[in-house]
């Protein structure tokens, strides 16, 4: 599968030299019309298929005036499209150089986005969005750094239990969506938000290379 396949180059150290050097420099990334330049220390959705999925999925959605996050925003690309569709839109990441690109990408694509430094939902109090848009980490295994944060979830899917706790908080529609794959263990993921009383009902399915990815509503 392709995701797994990826995260053996994350960790096997001779493909992980090889894709270290393919973005020892910024490269770009370009949805249609917006173009984002991915920095080393940033990870790219170059070579996975979720980013693409969601912003197909989201684009003939009515986002105008709406409030908009995209909670984990890494490349940012999500909130462009989200921003060039009228859509009042927020952005955050515990990475601060990929709130940095973001901040450039979206001058260069004439758009606006407040772009916050914030661990989930940790700096946004009781604030409530029209539209959440969640690429998460679901791989368990402890995170080294802030780029290792895009794909491991902890041990013990610490991230989905601490998601799980402060959404509810902050939903103000039911528009809240979070993509998975066929190559996580979503039965637990799904357990892990019962406890919080939140559902994950399917609402999109593609396969792409043999792989099904799903976005889910969070209700």
């Amino acid at each position: 599968m392709i995701i797994r396949s990826f995260i053996k180059k994350l960790i096997h150290p001779f493909l992980k030299l090889g894709y270290d050097l393919y973005h020892s420099k910024p490269r770009p990334y370009h949805y249609k019309h917006l173009k984002v330049l991915i920095h080393p220390e940033v990870f790219s959705p170059k070579f996975t298929i979720s980013t693409k999925i969601l912003l197909e999925y989201l684009e003939p959605l009515n986002l105008k005036k709406t409030s908009f996050l995209e909670l984990g925003c890494g490349s940012g690309i999500i909130s462009l499209l989200a921003a060039s569709k009228g859509a009042i839109v927020t952005a955050s990441d515990i990475n601060t150089i990929a709130l940095k690109a973001l901040k450039e990408a979206s001058k260069n694509n004439n758009v606006s986005i407040n772009t916050v430094y914030s661990d989930l939902f940790e700096k946004f109090h009781q604030k409530r969005f029209d539209y959440i848009i969640i690429n998460p980490p679901y791989y368990p295994r402890d995170p080294q750094n802030d780029k290792e944060q895009a794909w491991f979830c902890g041990t013990n899917f610490e991230y989905f239990q601490k998601l799980f706790h402060q959404l509810p908080n902050h939903i103000h529609q039911n528009n809240v969506f979070m993509i998975l794959s066929q190559d996580c263990d979503i039965i637990h993921i799904k357990k892990i938000a019962a406890k919080r009383g939140l559902t994950l009902d399917c609402i999109f399915e593609k396969v792409v290379a043999k792989e099904k990815n799903f976005i889910f509503s969070i209700n």
